[in-house]
């Protein structure tokens, strides 16, 4: 662990300083500072590093397992599922069979593509990248390789997704599809989140939430079968406790700030309807997840938002109360980061190339 609070504390301060070398832009259409690229430069580097020199946390032993004993022919490629992801180890298996390849350019795309997309559109990208360390958003990333790495594509075409350009959105949840086949949920879920917030369809998914926990039992059998023959049939056979309550309550937070601020986050930033249905959908899979944790997985694609929404909520309060309400939100997410990858997971961050 003290790799990952080293890279936390390096992270958050050069991100920080980031905001006091300033640069102008409308590029949203309102006055907005844009951080220094150099140092934001800095801190994607530490993250990178971080994230790619690793050989452990979750599944990483097993990819890079598969990478260094799996011969990635054309025909293994189409006969097994996630096509993308194939391709891209035959590709870097004709430059080196060191797995260490796999998991640092999976790392280097997965996390520029996020820091890049908060750069666009948060309005405190040190908080944005401080709650994506200590929410265990980070972890994730090391462990559902795939799934992240499909989550990055589209969590980058959020230009597209805001701006209603639904061919380029459609093509490139195709093109993430490859990597992660469940992707595929985006296509739908672009014609939710498209809309005011907190109307009666907000209700409703809450509403469903609510209806889908009380009758998990009747919903997972429905579910399960639906998906037998697929390639999550297996899901069916997985035994696991839910998420925790606790992770629920911090991802409903922003949401609720942000209702309670609703009229002048929507003044602040008129797009931002868009961003508070992401992030309400992605809490609303998290509810579910209390009663098994497989859906958390569906999450992957939506908690992103909240990095960008809780950027904004800081504004929604009184001038003199905002510096209170930031570093009440790095106290907080620094105690849930301690109790979650600490206490909880017991987390243990070992690298053949980064030891201290």
């Amino acid at each position: 662990m003290t790799v990952l609070w080293a890279m936390l504390l390096t992270v958050f301060i050069l991100a920080f300083l980031s905001r006091y070398i300033p640069v102008q832009s409308a590029t949203l259409h309102y006055t907005y500072i844009k951080p220094n690229k150099f140092m934001i430069i800095l801190a994607l580097t530490c993250i990178v590093l971080v994230s790619g020199l690793r050989n452990n946390i979750g599944d990483t032993y097993f990819y890079m397992q598969s990478y260094e004993i799996q011969d990635f022919t054309w025909d293994h490629i189409l006969e097994n599922k996630d096509p993308g992801f194939g391709v891209l180890q035959m590709l870097l298996k004709n430059i080196s069979n060191d797995p260490q390849l796999l998991i640092f350019i999976t790392a280097l795309v997965t996390n520029i593509l996020i820091v890049v997309t908060l750069y666009k559109y948060t309005k405190m990208i040190e908080l944005s990248i401080y709650v994506f360390i200590t929410s265990g958003m980070f972890t994730v990333s090391m462990n559902g390789i795939r799934q992240f790495f499909a989550a990055s594509i589209i969590f980058w075409a959020t230009k597209y997704l805001l701006d209603g350009n639904f061919k380029r959105y459609f093509f490139i949840i195709l093109f993430a599809s490859t990597f992660h086949e469940s992707a595929l949920i985006l296509i739908p879920i672009y014609f939710i989140v498209r809309r005011k917030a907190w109307t009666k369809v907000t209700f409703s998914l809450l509403g469903l939430a609510i209806l889908l926990v009380m009758g998990f039992n009747e919903f997972s059998q429905f579910l399960f079968a639906a998906i037998e023959d697929t390639q999550y049939g297996h899901y069916s056979n997985f035994v696991a406790g839910g998420a925790n309550i606790i992770r629920v309550f911090v991802d409903s937070v922003p949401i609720i700030i942000a209702y309670l601020g609703r009229d002048k986050l929507r003044k602040l930033w008129p797009k931002s309807d868009i961003i508070v249905n992401m992030s309400l959908i992605s809490l609303v899979f998290m509810f579910i997840a209390t009663q098994n944790w497989i859906f958390a997985r569906f999450n992957i694609y939506f908690s992103l938002y909240n990095l960008i929404l809780i950027s904004w909520i800081i504004l929604l309060f009184k001038k003199n109360n905002q510096k209170f309400v930031y570093y009440s939100l790095l106290i907080f997410y620094l105690m849930y980061f301690y109790y979650e990858q600490v206490i909880s997971l017991s987390l243990q961050y070992r690298s053949d190339y980064i030891n201290f």
